[in-house]
This record gives structure tokens, C-alpha cells and sequence, in this order.
């Protein structure tokens, strides 16, 4: 099952204009990749938090900081749900770990439907974020001290996964009409607001 999933993955995420090489030249595999989408997300709600607590923030910068989140993190799932799992899948012996981020990942997306369709002055909208964050960091850490470890020790051609990841975000990110977070994570995110870039 996992050796026919992982096949389909290859053939739907590998591009034929990939630009090879691309994360080889600047040493980056694809945990290095997925490590900078969750600290760039924990920017994100870091800043949401400070919203909160600012007088100057209204309604609108909150949704469209939301928004863009939310955009984020959909994408994110996505490449790990069609691409970065069945690999793992195929390399560590861990199918329970791999099964518990999965239903995290259903649990994060429930939470980003109910949000997509809330205005910011509805009731439970703010606290629906906090607690997407709460899921979102308790699964970063669990990825990341667990599946990453693992990841790493295994024969998984990470190099390979990370330009197939990206593509991958860059195909979705389009098709979604949204731009990429920079490295600063949740400032572009600010930016956009004025201009409600995000929808």
C-alpha cells in the first residue's frame, strides 16, 4: 500500500522543469525545508498573540494575518500529506507516528475549515486560531524531536523530497493565488493586510 501511494506521489509531484539541483546547491533537504514552514508558522501565531494585545489592531489585519495562515498551513499539510509521509512511509519503522500526525493534520484542518468560513467579530474566532496554534506547535514538536530524527538516520533521498516538496508548494501556492511567506514568516503576512492580498 505505502510502495503503491508513494508511486502515485512520484508521478503526480515530480516536475518534468524541476529546477534540479535547486536545494542541493544550497544544502537544503527537505527537513531543512519543512523545519523553516514551521518556524515561519510559529512567527505567525507569535504575532497574532501580539494583535491581541494591541489596541491598533482590528478586525481586518486579524483575518488577513488568519487568512494567510491558514493558506499556509494548508499547503504545508498538503506537500507532507502527498509527499513527505509516503516517503516516510517507505524509509522508518514507525507506522504509528506516521498514523498520529495524519489525524493531527485532520483535527488542524477542521479548525481552518470552520475559520475560513467566520468574520472576525464572530463569536470564538480568535480563540479557534489560539487553539490551531496550540495543535499546530504541539505537532511541530512532535515532528521535529520524532519523525525528523528518524528521518535523518533513514536512507530517505532527502535532497530529492525537498525539490519535490517545493515544487510542489509553488504549484499550490498558484493555484491558491498567494504568496510565499519570506523569511520572516508572519511580517508579510502584516504587509498584506492593507492591501488584502489574501482571500
Amino acid at each position: 500500500m505505502s510502495r503503491n501511494a508513494d508511486t502515485r506521489t512520484s508521478s503526480r509531484t515530480t516536475p518534468k522543469t524541476a529546477p534540479k539541483g535547486a536545494h542541493h546547491a544550497s544544502g537544503h533537504d527537505v527537513l531543512d525545508l519543512l523545519s523553516e514552514d514551521h518556524k515561519n508558522v510559529r512567527k505567525m501565531f507569535d504575532q497574532f498573540e501580539k494583535m491581541k494585545e494591541s489596541e491598533k489592531a482590528d478586525g481586518e489585519m486579524k483575518q488577513s494575518l488568519i487568512e494567510h495562515a491558514c493558506a499556509e498551513l494548508t499547503i504545508h499539510a498538503q506537500v507532507e500529506e502527498e509527499i513527505f509521509y509516503p516517503a516516510m512511509r517507505n524509509a522508518i519503522d514507525d507506522m504509528a507516528m506516521l498514523d498520529e500526525a495524519e489525524v493531527e493534520h485532520a483535527a488542524a484542518k477542521q479548525l481552518i475549515t470552520e475559520l475560513s468560513s467566520m468574520q472576525p467579530d464572530d463569536a470564538l474566532y480568535d480563540a479557534k486560531f489560539t487553539v490551531l496554534g496550540e495543535y499546530i506547535k504541539h505537532h511541530i514538536d512532535e515532528e521535529e524531536k520524532e519523525m525528523f530524527k528518524k528521518a535523518r538516520k533513514s536512507d530517505a533521498d532527502l535532497m530529492t523530497l525537498a525539490d519535490q516538496v517545493q515544487h510542489r508548494k509553488d504549484e499550490l501556492r498558484e493555484e491558491m493565488g498567494i504568496s510565499p511567506m519570506d523569511e520572516e514568516g508572519g511580517k508579510k503576512a502584516s504587509r498584506m493586510t492593507k492591501g488584502k492580498q489574501v482571500h
